[in-house]
């Protein structure tokens, strides 16, 4: 664990193993124990890639990002934090929500350097009122492990997931909650009304290999905007999970795990 000192940030990173890199961005207002959590354990048998997880500005322990106020500035810092950390060396990108919406601005900016590409629940849309989302529905409720939350406790649960059991639960609580609890509110707001890029994105197609994550009933980004882009990724394996909200990686956690280990043996593939 260290910091990189950008122009607006000094960005807490957490960088393990040796290899090809593979920048990790988690979604709005989280932290790094998103990403952690749900690729760390691809990579328990698996050598020859090295994983930087990053804590995006305003989020997790990066500090001094008083100058950041949209999403091109949270671009630009990341794109700082990859120039010094694995300078002119080609990677891979991983992002979840709005960790996969800075991806494709990376795809945008140095397209030539990325080698794939993996989209977990991709914000696609920044305006929340432009989205085709789905009607939050609860698919599964373990009814005797639900009676030991609180009320609010299970209030927020319900609200967030379709899958209501003990191992979503403490997956949720420690990947997801507990970095929700430690961002900038004030500077989140700021980002929020900043929240698309400047410039387009998607203009050309990115021929490497990728994946998208879409969970069928997802009501935060929805899966069907993320469809509108398979002809842009002619490389791009698209699947639409059911039983998985916009925490897929937990509510599917098989699916998961084996789908990312095809996009790196696909890669793999072009780089051995």
């Amino acid at each position: 664990m260290a910091y990189c000192k950008v122009e607006q940030a000094e960005i807490f990173y957490e960088d393990i193993g040796e290899g090809v890199p593979i920048i990790m961005i988690h979604g709005f207002s989280l932290d790094h124990r998103l990403m952690t959590g749900c690729m760390e354990p691809v990579f328990s048998k698996r050598e020859g890639w090295r994983r930087i997880y990053i804590d995006l500005p305003g989020m997790g322990l990066t500090k001094n990002y008083n100058e950041i106020s949209s999403s091109d500035d949270m671009l630009n810092a990341v794109l700082q934090f990859i120039e010094t950390i694995i300078p002119g060396q080609e990677y891979l990108v991983a992002g979840e929500s709005y960790g996969g919406y800075i991806a494709r601005g990376l795809i945008r900016k140095q397209q030539e350097l990325i080698l794939g590409a993996a989209f977990i629940c991709p914000l696609i849309i920044p305006l929340v009122k432009d989205r085709t989302v789905e009607k939050h529905r609860i698919m599964k409720t373990d009814e005797k492990f639900i009676t030991q939350l609180s009320k609010e406790e299970l209030e927020d649960f319900k609200s967030n997931n379709v899958v209501l059991d003990e191992y979503t639960w403490l997956r949720y609580n420690q990947e997801i909650l507990s970095g929700g609890k430690i961002g900038d509110e004030k500077l989140l707001k700021v980002v929020k009304d900043n929240y698309g890029f400047s410039f387009e994105i998607d203009q050309g197609n990115f021929d490497k290999p990728s994946v998208f994550f879409l969970g069928r009933q997802d009501s935060s980004v929805g899966y069907k905007d993320a469809l509108d882009l398979i002809n842009k990724y002619p490389r791009g394996t698209f699947t639409v999970l059911d039983k998985a909200g916009h925490n897929l990686q937990i509510e599917q956690p098989q699916v998961f795990t084996i789908l990312v280990e095809e996009w790196l043996d696909r890669i793999e593939e072009l780089i051995d």
